[in-house]
């Protein structure tokens, strides 16, 4: 019988037979300085465990005077000797909200808690079979002081069918669009087809057996158009579609991007095609407002008519995408792809190593966010 848990509060009675234990930041001679000090261009193993287990928890929190310095410190992770890291994301996008900023939410797997969003916690189980190496990289021009909770089990062995925890960053900035010169607003913003999903916007590519089980996605909008005076916002999906006098032309909504996941090598239109960009991150009509729930949610939703930088989030916990060959996940860029934004992406799966490499993550300039 597996000595992992199922359900948390349907297998909250099981007794198992397992040893928890936890790596945490605490002043080791007794005093009050819980913390790393990590010296600019430096990297530190912050968990080393041997044998068999789980991560079940990490928290952490940090202090640097730099800006943006949430995509300058990476976490890698390694599982079980492996050279290639499965995970390789800066660290604040990894807790679920891009443009190195913070703010309150509350999900499943991830959470970011007060004060203002400071506190990160990540619930995404992490088994392994020898060794959990996970080490942060600070590429800050400053000191980092950082704290840290791993809370973890060590298990007489773990299943050969559990997959490890992989998270990847990406970004393309910008997306190639296409110009709207020349183009009423409504034929830009809702015409024109993607027949191949070729241009689209990817968020993964991971070969071998396993499951997606979510990103989060970051947008600056770049298309800078006013939203009209004298009209409220955000605006009601009733107001939105009333034909208000200027609406139709500043609307600028960023989405209206079908999701298009492509599974084990399959062709043009894939099993899994979506609806637009709300609708995979399973809201509706333009949404403008902050939300959280457990699977999805929308952490920052920008400003008037869209505008500024825009962070979502969608997790299938219940509903994993699996594959048993190769995964492509992908989302429009606009309606046919003819938006040109700043896209920048964390998606998180389970698959049975070997994985594929990762693309080589990009120098730290080009990891930072525009400016507002």
């Amino acid at each position: 019988m597996s000595v992992l848990k199922g359900s948390p509060l349907g297998e909250l009675a099981r007794v198992r037979q397992v040893t928890t234990r936890r790596i945490s930041s605490y002043d080791r001679t007794g005093g009050n300085d819980d913390r790393l000090h990590v010296a600019p261009g430096t990297s530190v193993v912050i968990a080393d465990i041997a044998g068999a287990g789980c991560i079940n928890h990490i928290w952490c929190t940090m202090v640097c005077d730099q800006p943006d310095f949430l995509r300058r410190v990476v976490l890698r992770m390694r599982w079980d000797d492996e050279s290639d890291p499965s995970v390789e994301v800066p660290i604040g996008d990894f807790f679920g909200v891009g443009h190195a900023q913070t703010v309150d939410f509350v999900s499943l797997p991830l959470q970011m808690s007060p004060a203002n969003g400071r506190a990160f916690n990540c619930f995404f189980p992490m088994p392994f079979s020898k060794r959990a190496l996970i080490e942060l990289t600070s590429e800050c021009d400053v000191e980092l002081l950082f704290y840290y909770y791993i809370d973890y089990e060590l298990h007489d062995r773990i299943d050969a069918d559990l997959g490890r925890f992989h998270a990847q960053w990406r970004r393309q900035n910008p997306t190639d669009g296409i110009p709207d010169t020349g183009l009423e607003n409504h034929v830009w913003s809702f015409e024109g087809t993607n027949t191949d999903g070729k241009g689209n916007y990817t968020l993964l590519e991971a070969e071998g057996a396993g499951h997606y089980v979510g990103c989060n996605l970051n947008i600056h909008n770049l298309r800078e158009r006013a939203w009209p005076d004298g009209v409220e916002w955000p605006i009601s999906p009733d107001r939105l579609v009333a034909n208000l006098p200027g609406v139709g032309q500043a609307f600028n909504w960023y989405g209206e991007g079908d999701d298009m996941i492509f599974i084990d090598g399959e062709e043009w239109p894939p099993a899994l095609h979506g609806t637009g960009t709300e609708d995979y991150f399973n809201t509706a009509w333009c949404p403008a407002e902050a939300y959280s729930a457990p699977y999805h949610g929308i952490t920052l939703p920008g400003g008037p008519n869209w505008s500024g930088k825009i962070s979502l989030y969608r997790f299938h916990i219940e509903d994993p995408i699996c594959f048993q060959k190769s995964i492509r996940v992908t989302i429009e860029h606009g309606h046919a792809n003819r938006r040109s934004d700043d896209l920048s992406s964390t998606a998180y799966w389970y698959q049975i190593e070997p994985h594929k490499p990762f693309p080589a993550l990009p120098p730290v300039e080009e990891r930072l966010p525009r400016p507002d």
